[in-house]
Order: structure tokens, then C-alpha cells, then sequence
């Protein structure tokens, strides 16, 4: 198998050192694969035409099948760590670096290059099985995963098979009213520590791939979750809040567009009312939560149409593609079993053993999380568009925070924050870190407000002031900006 993989690899004729084996262009390596795929594809028969089914009927037909089964979903999601280097080596990671810069023999795989784990790996580790609810290892253990790939330079994956670090949590969400609403829990099957691979880069006509190793050896965090899910919408919310608690935990951007945390989706239908699971189909190449949301649906209707037209058979374990363009899921390779990993304890690293006294230090080191910040609110009177509104992002819920322990109205600040400084974020594309109105200031403006000082009006006027003329008025308070600008307009 390994030699008919590497047959496809263009090499150039080596010398005596490893980096012989790459390509240099501008001071980069590169590793280029040549497609051992013929143009034949392209230049088959032109199928006939098909007849063009309305969108709506075709809707409604598939709507009506699809009310006859039961979706079972699962995410297996990737969090990268922001971590300084490199799960086992000294080697930053910088997303969008030029290829090939960011490496070293043991992101190469080179022979006799040793691992020595990134003890923050384990602290990030801890910190999110704690926010999860899971039941922690004391002693757990990393192991080889076995696969050929090209961007695997070694040929297996550090990770962890039976001793992951984390098991048996869960996750409480509440979903939009948009969706309609209601309180969510789906249970973690478990949290395990891995290395990630390297990044293929292809070309445009599909001769021939690159492989960046840049990313090889960056650390993750892979959280499995029970098949508790049963709509797309679910699945999507229960991705946005795993990204929201990484990045309340600080261990993670959780930025999709970059993989920073990526969603591998698994679904599977059942006739209602049938207690035995179908065949499960793994679906990628989803980055965003709205992808998320679509490949799903469209999964669910495809199963149900094979089902409905006496095609179960074949609905076959394997991983499929999400196409955006077409927004449609397409087979891309049959799914390994775990027995085709060969796993075995990795021989390079040493038992990892968490004594009780450190996972006590970083559990009262944890910030208010996501759901316990929704609860707090929603005990304030706030309504649940404003509870998810505000704790969604970790910077807002901070600002409101701030503006209410400066004494502000809990509903003024509430509409302030999610009406003009949302909107004004929004149209000028800024975090609410980058405006100049500070928490402070805006307490001080809602408390004229509310004391008849100034109207509703004069204070948008006044915040315009901090928005576009901060220059000039940076040193003054808000009502002095009042009467400052009572004069300008006289």
C-alpha cells in the first residue's frame, strides 16, 4: 500500500541530506505529488439531458419522506490549541506562513527524531474537560494511529485510543428563538489529546498536490459527542457553543475560516419508532456553522430518498465531502475501521499523570462560562434574545459586565450595547474593543438618560461625538460632552 502511494510522489534525484527531497522555490520547500489519475474523466460521454423536477414540489415530496424517519448526528470537532509551539517540538505555528517554514526532523518524521510533549497540551487539556462536565484520567496515555497519507510524514498520528484524557461530559446550550428556542443538553463521549497533519495543496486542474507541513505536529483537542442530535440546526448550535466555550477558555481562537476548529459530522436515519441505529455516513469539509446546518439536511433527505425508493443498500459507511457550490454532499473515500489504524501506546512518551492537587488548581483558575453567563442574565429579567445576544461574545459580555457594576440600568445597557454599538460595530466592521466609548462612559450616558438630564435623542448625539470626534472631546466626560455639544450646535 505504502509503495503504491508513493508512486504518485514527484521526487527530484536526491543527495546526502533529507531536504534533497523537496523542491526549492524562493528559499520555500516544497513537496509535490503528481496525480496518477488520467484525464479521463473529463473527456467521458456527455450524459442525457435530465428532466428538471420544480424546486417546491420537489421539497414538498422530500419533506413528506423525510417526516418518516429519525436523523441520529454525532460531531467529532478538532480544536487547534494557541499554544507558542508545536505539540512535541520547539516549532511555532503562524497561520498563513509561507509553506514549509515552520518545521523541523520531528514535524518531518525524520528518522530518530524524538517527541517531548508541550506540558500546556495538558493544561488545555484539563481546562476543557473541566468546562465540558467530563470525568477526568489521572493517568492517561498517548498511541500510534496508523494511516498513509501524504501530508503524514511520519505514517502514524500521535493520539490517544482508550485512555483519553477526558470522558462522560456534556454541553447545555439554548437555541434561537429564530429556531424556536428551548434548552438543549447532548452528552461528550470524550476529550482526547492528537497531533494534526500536514495541508494539501492543490492545484487547479488536479494534476498534482503540495504538501505544507507547517500545520503537522500543531496540537488538538478532538471532543466526540454522543449521537444526541436530530436536526441540523442542533448539530450547528451545538458547534457554535463548543467554539464559544473554547474561546471563554482562552485555549483556542475557534476560528472555522482558519481550521482552527474543525467539524467532521456523522448521520445516520431510522424509520420512527426503530431503536437500531442505520448506517452511518461521516461528512467534511464543513466551514461554518450555516455548512453545517445545510450538509445535514441535505444528508438526512438523501438517506431518506434512497430508503423511501427501497435503496438502503446503498447507503455505505463512508466519508463524504460537502460541495458548497453545489450543496450537495459527494462520496470521497470509504471509511477505515479501527481496526485499520493498528493503534498501539506510543513508545516515545511517557504516561501522562495528573495529580489531584493540580486539576483543583486549574478548576478555580476557570472563567464564568457560557451557560452559567445565560443563567446570570436570565436571572437579571433579561429576555432570551438578550441573553444569548450578550453572551455569545466574551468582549461584550465583559463590556456589559463593566457598565453594570458602574451603576448602569441592567435593560438600558442591554438595548444600548445590542442597538446603536452593535450597529455601529457592524457597519465599521470593529470588535467592541476597538470603540472609545468605555463601559464607564456609557454608565455615566444611560444614567443621564434615565435622570432626565439629556433625552434618548441628545445621547445618541452625544455618542456620535465619541464615534467621530474623539480627537477633540477625549478628555471630557459625558455631560460635559452635552454641554459641549449644546455650544456647537448653537
Amino acid at each position: 500500500m505504502a509503495s503504491t502511494l508513493f508512486r504518485t510522489i514527484q521526487i527530484h534525484p536526491f543527495f546526502l541530506y533529507p531536504t534533497a527531497l523537496f523542491s526549492r522555490r524562493n528559499g520555500v520547500l516544497y513537496c509535490t505529488m503528481k496525480s496518477s489519475q488520467t484525464q479521463t474523466a473529463t473527456q467521458e460521454k456527455q450524459q442525457p439531458p435530465k428532466v428538471k423536477v420544480p424546486q417546491h414540489a420537489l421539497k414538498k415530496t422530500v419533506d413528506k419522506i423525510t417526516r418518516d424517519y429519525e436523523a441520529i448526528i454525532g460531531i467529532e470537532t478538532h480544536v487547534q490549541l494557541s499554544t507558542l509551539t508545536k505539540a512535541f517540538c520547539s516549532c511555532p505555528y503562524n497561520y498563513g506562513s509561507q509553506p514549509n517554514t515552520n518545521i523541523c526532523p520531528i514535524c518531518m518524521g525524520l528518522p530518530g527524531a524524538l517527541p517531548v510533549l508541550n506540558s500546556k497540551v495538558i493544561e488545555f487539556a484539563v481546562k476543557l474537560g473541566l468546562a465540558l462536565n467530563c470525568k477526568l484520567s489521572l493517568n492517561s496515555k498517548f498511541d500510534r494511529k496508523q494511516y498513509f497519507y501524504p501530508d503524514l510524514p511520519k505514517g502514524y498520528q500521535i493520539s490517544q485510543f482508550d485512555i483519553p484524557i477526558a470522558t462522560g461530559g456534556y454541553v447545555d446550550l439554548d437555541l434561537p428563538l429564530e429556531f424556536g428556542g428551548g434548552h438543549r443538553k447532548f452528552g461528550i463521549t470524550r476529550v482526547h489529546m492528537e497531533e494534526d497533519a500536514g495541508k494539501l495543496l492543490h492545484s487547479g486542474n488536479g494534476d498534482y498536490s503540495q504538501v505544507d507541513l507547517n500545520r503537522a505536529g500543531v496540537p488538538l483537542l478532538e471532543i466526540v459527542s454522543e449521537p444526541d442530535m436530530r436536526t441540523g440546526i442542533e448539530a450547528a448550535e451545538y458547534a457554535a457553543e463548543l467554539q464559544r466555550v473554547v474561546r471563554y477558555l482562552g485555549i483556542s481562537n475557534g476560528n472555522m475560516q482558519e481550521g482552527s476548529l474543525r467539524c467532521d459530522v456523522n448521520v445516520s436515519i431510522r424509520p420512527v419508532g426503530q431503536s437500531e441505529f442505520g448506517t452511518k455516513v461521516e461528512i467534511k469539509n464543513l466551514n461554518s456553522f450555516s455548512s453545517i446546518n445545510r450538509a445535514i439536511d441535505f444528508e438526512i433527505s438523501r438517506q431518506a430518498l434512497l430508503h423511501s425508493q427501497g435503496q438502503s443498500d446503498q447507503i455505505v459507511q463512508e466519508t463524504r465531502l460537502w460541495e458548497e457550490g453545489a450543496q450537495k454532499t459527494v462520496t470521497m473515500r470509504k471509511k477505515e475501521g479501527l481496526s485499520d489504524y493498528r493503534y498501539f501506546p506510543e513508545p516515545n512518551l511517557p504516561e501522562v499523570i495528573l495529580t489531584q492537587e493540580y486539576v483543583d488548581s486549574i478548576s478555580n483558575s476557570l472563567p464564568e462560562l457560557p451557560e452559567a453567563k445565560r443563567r446570570r442574565y436570565e436571572k437579571m429579567g433579561l429576555s432570551m434574545q438578550d441573553v444569548l445576544f450578550l453572551a455569545n461574545d466574551m468582549n461584550v459580555a465583559e463590556y456589559f459586565d463593566e457598565t453594570l457594576s458602574s451603576g448602569a440600568d441592567i435593560k438600558l445597557a442591554a438595548n444600548w450595547i445590542m442597538g446603536d454599538i452593535a450597529a455601529y460595530m457592524k457597519n465599521k466592521k470593529l470588535s467592541i474593543n476597538d470603540i472609545k466609548l468605555t463601559p464607564q462612559e456609557l454608565a455615566e450616558l444611560i444614567a443621564s438618560i434615565k435622570s432626565g438630564t439629556i433625552s434618548g435623542k441628545i445621547g445618541k448625539e452625544v455618542m456620535f461625538y465619541f464615534y467621530y470626534r474623539v480627537k477633540q472631546f477625549k478628555h471630557f466626560r459625558v455631560q460635559q460632552l452635552f454641554y459641549l455639544q449644546i455650544l456647537y450646535d448653537f
